[in-house]
């Protein structure tokens, strides 16, 4: 069951609308999707949403991306979860814009921040829904692509792709992971 929405992302108004911070927008929309409290604590290193009428929170670490897994271990001790009760949402540089998927575990695929996590945690068995950005045609140009926002072409997707993770991570919430495999993996046309 679980009990913790991880939106992966980079504090601050610079950051906010990148393709970086594609889990803290997904985050954000699961939580008033579940009417969680629009005042957060500031508790692990992180923004923490209680959702009264459900037994989730919302997360969005505090410690920018490369850094995630020191928000990530502290909340698994300070909220007795364990790494299975955690759903870890991220963009993917090798998935096309508008691919979604979700997985039960898996290794870091070279992403800073679930690198992260897996070092501090000391295991890559934790849930995680991956939100395809797509890759810039320059493979130098990898930093500057993924803190840049969406273009305008772009975010009529965008929101397409946050909807469907929020209904997919609603899903995982009442049906479980398994059961909402099909459901949520999926490109986003």
């Amino acid at each position: 069951m679980i009990k913790a929405i991880i939106g992966l992302g980079n504090p601050g108004k610079q950051y906010k609308n990148t393709r970086h911070n594609v889990g803290f927008m997904v985050a954000d929309a699961v939580a008033s999707s579940l009417r969680c409290n629009k005042k957060y604590k500031e508790k692990c290193f992180s923004h923490i949403y209680e959702c009264p009428d459900h037994d989730v929170i919302i997360v969005k670490p505090q410690t920018y991306m490369n850094n995630s897994g020191i928000a990530v271990k502290n909340l698994l001790k300070d909220y007795n979860l364990k790494p299975d009760e955690i759903l870890v949402v991220y963009d993917d540089l090798d998935l096309p814009l508008g691919t979604v998927k979700l997985r039960v575990k898996g290794s870091s695929g070279g992403h800073r921040g679930i690198k992260s996590i897996i070092e501090q945690i000391k295991t890559e068995n934790f849930p995680r829904l991956k939100i395809g950005i797509g890759r810039p045609k320059d493979k130098r140009e990898v930093v500057d692509y993924v803190l840049s926002p969406f273009s305008k072409d772009e975010k009529f997707l965008l929101e397409r792709i946050i909807s469907h993770s929020t209904e997919c991570i609603l899903n995982v919430l009442k049906y479980g992971i398994d059961k909402s495999l099909n459901f949520c993996n999926r490109k986003i046309i």
